[in-house]
């Protein structure tokens, strides 16, 4: 048995583990509920546009962000990807663009890839079975390491590459952090945007139990990356480079953040790990705005970036900003 294949049933051990938690869910949550769950009112770029969309839709846009996380930490931290038993579904089912094992330095890094890996995959399990036979397939995800991919580009827009250089985060350990510091801060504040608009409490748990733990996953990234930066500071500025990216992607609004020290009351510095607002909140993004991140596109689109083909379902258009 080769270490990758010790590794993924680890992984696969840490999935069955929870299965005895997730069996609340599991009985709360049903094909039958979800096709009838009641409508809502999603903001899409403004005010004069909505668009009615249930439950399900809300939880299966999250199942597209979820397999993007999932591979990205899976081939990062094994060297494979999810089985293709995890990605049949609704929709046209893609393929993954590149993909390759990490090979860390740091065994504290490597650690944190695996556990992340582990959660993501089961992230992917849980909102599957939840969704039944409405689950969305997988859609065509580029993580790639070409001077074309998504992470070139979301590098590129950051300015942390040049025309034609190529990003890889599978290089070294600090490209790793760094390309998932691109889209982790992104997933908590897609569940905190999609909070107000799930119906069902049962629902709303279970999403603010990922939430959860994606909050945990970004925290990880975040810490890591300021204690790094200590020492080399270049990694705290293209943190921040990439935070302005984002924030350039997703509207006008200023609300993301890098992690240089900053004062507090008493102008004293102080760390800036916990991504929140005036109030110590985190802030949510809409779809469309999440969809502007990952499609690495500004203006109304509905593909892109680490989706080339967009993602699957019926939330897929992001906003003009």
């Amino acid at each position: 048995m080769t270490e990758s294949d010790t590794i993924v049933e680890a992984l696969d051990a840490r999935v069955r583990r929870r299965n005895e938690r997730r069996e609340f869910f599991s009985r709360a949550f049903g094909a039958a509920a979800l096709t009838t769950a009641g409508a809502v009112a999603l903001s899409r770029s403004g005010p004069a546009r909505a668009q009615a969309v249930t439950d399900a839709d809300i939880l299966n846009f999250a199942l597209n962000l979820e397999y993007l996380e999932a591979q990205f930490y899976s081939f990062a931290a094994t060297g494979e990807g999810l089985p293709q038993s995890m990605l049949g579904g609704m929709s046209q089912q893609g393929a993954v663009n590149g993909g390759r094992r990490v090979d860390f330095q740091d065994p504290v890094v490597a650690q944190y890839a695996r556990e992340i890996a582990g959660d993501e995959r089961a992230h992917v399990t849980f909102l599957r079975e939840q969704l039944a036979s409405a689950a969305v397939a997988q859609p065509a995800i580029d993580i790639s390491a070409t001077p074309t991919s998504a992470f070139s580009g979301a590098a590129r827009a950051a300015g942390l590459i040049g025309t034609g250089e190529t990003f890889d985060p599978y290089a070294n350990d600090q490209n790793f952090l760094l390309g998932a510091f691109i889209f982790e801060d992104v997933g908590v504040s897609a569940y905190k945007g999609a909070a107000a608009l799930i119906t069902n409490k049962t629902y709303l748990e279970a999403a603010a139990g990922i939430m959860a733990v994606e909050a945990y996953h970004a925290a990880i990234l975040r810490t890591t990356l300021y204690s790094k930066g200590v020492e080399t500071p270049m990694i705290r500025d293209s943190v921040q480079k990439i935070s302005d990216a984002r924030d350039s992607l997703d509207g006008r609004d200023d609300r993301d953040q890098g992690i240089s020290p900053v004062e507090d009351d008493n102008d004293e510095l102080m760390s800036n790990v916990a991504l929140v607002d005036d109030n110590a909140l985190a802030f949510g993004r809409t779809t469309a705005q999440v969809l502007n991140i990952v499609y690495l596109n500004n203006a109304a689109a509905t593909m892109g970036g680490f989706f080339p083909a967009g993602v699957n379902g019926t939330i897929r258009s992001s906003a003009a900003n």
